[in-house]
Order: structure tokens, then C-alpha cells, then sequence
């Protein structure tokens, strides 16, 4: 059965990366680092702090933090313990991927899509209920997890495994918070 899902996987792969063009492999790129998504971070930190004041602003940002940081070491705790070879390392793929990127860690799972759904639906639970066009965040994961697709260094099972553990997390950290809000800004309510 894992045998059979992993060859799904692979086939479901290449099939994904395949679809690639040197077109478009500078947005794919871009689009896979974090650091050019900062302009995006910077606006959802100003509707967080608009919306919810200063004080719970900063606790609101703590808890993204936290829920990256044990979001990453999560990750990197299953992705040593599975130990599977991302696909730009898989000899076997070598000349039939496409390869825009290569990077020595494992793949399984996706520290990309795990934090981008995590932080995606924490941010969304908080200001649903302020933004009609708040769902629009969750182009961020998609985007951002494809990427990793496109360059050649994770599986789409990768990519749906971060994503269950990361809304997991993000639920879970939105039920945290929720329940330190009551407790300092009973006013919020």
C-alpha cells in the first residue's frame, strides 16, 4: 500500500513538474523564498494591528513566531525520521525533472507548506470575522507550496502532508490564543 502511494506520488510529481517553463521559472523562483512574500507579511501585520490594537498586535505576532518555530522543528523532527530523498536527489528522476533548485535536507514533509497553512489559518481565524476578503490569504500556500513542486524539491504528498499538520497547528495555536485573549483582552469579546 505505501508502495503503491509513493508511486502515485512520484507519477502525480513529475506529471506537476513537467508542466514547468523556463517562462516562468524566475516568478517560481521568487515565489518559493519567503523573504520576497514580506510585502504580503507586512500588510496582514497591519490589518492584525488595526483590528486588534497594539498590545494584542505583539501577542498575536508571539504566537506566529511560536507557531513557526514549532512548526520548523516538527518538521525537521519527521523529515529525519522518515529520512525520504527529496526528488532533485532521487538518481532515479535525474534527467527526466526538471531541477531549478537543490537543497541536501529530506523531503517528507514540506516545512513550506506546513508554516504557510499553519500561520495562513491563524491569521485567517483571527480576522475572518473583520475582512470579507480574508479567505484570499490561502493563495499563499497554494502558491508557495507549488513552487516547491516546480523547482523539483518536494512530492505533492509532501506538500498535502504539511498542509494537514499545519492547519492542525494553526487550529490549534487559534485556540490558544483565543483563550489568552479571553483571559488579557476580555474587552475583544
Amino acid at each position: 500500500m505505501l508502495e503503491r502511494l509513493q508511486e502515485l506520488d512520484r507519477n502525480l510529481f513529475i506529471y506537476l513538474n513537467s508542466l514547468g517553463n523556463p517562462l516562468f521559472d524566475g516568478f517560481w523562483l521568487v515565489a518559493t523564498k519567503q523573504l520576497h512574500w514580506a510585502p504580503v507579511f507586512l500588510i496582514i501585520f497591519y490589518l492584525i494591528f488595526k483590528k486588534k490594537g497594539w498590545k494584542n498586535g505583539l501577542m498575536i505576532l508571539l504566537f506566529i513566531a511560536l507557531l513557526v518555530l514549532v512548526g520548523d522543528q516538527f518538521t525537521n523532527l519527521i523529515k529525519y525520521a522518515v529520512q525520504r530523498i527529496r526528488p532533485c536527489n532521487n538518481p532515479d528522476l535525474v534527467g527526466v525533472i526538471r531541477i531549478l533548485h537543490t537543497t541536501p535536507t529530506f523531503s517528507f514533509f514540506s516545512g513550506h507548506a506546513t508554516n504557510s497553512m499553519a500561520t495562513t489559518l491563524f491569521v485567517y481565524l483571527i480576522l475572518k470575522k473583520h475582512f470579507k476578503y480574508v479567505f484570499l490569504l490561502f493563495l499563499w500556500p497554494l502558491i508557495f507550496a507549488y513552487s516547491r513542486i516546480y523547482i523539483g524539491v518536494h512530492y505533492p504528498g509532501d506538500i498535502l502532508a504539511g498542509y494537514v499538520v499545519g492547519a492542525t497547528f494553526g487550529f490549534a495555536f487559534y485556540k490558544l490564543y483565543r483563550k489568552t485573549e479571553q483571559k488579557y483582552f476580555p474587552d475583544s469579546f
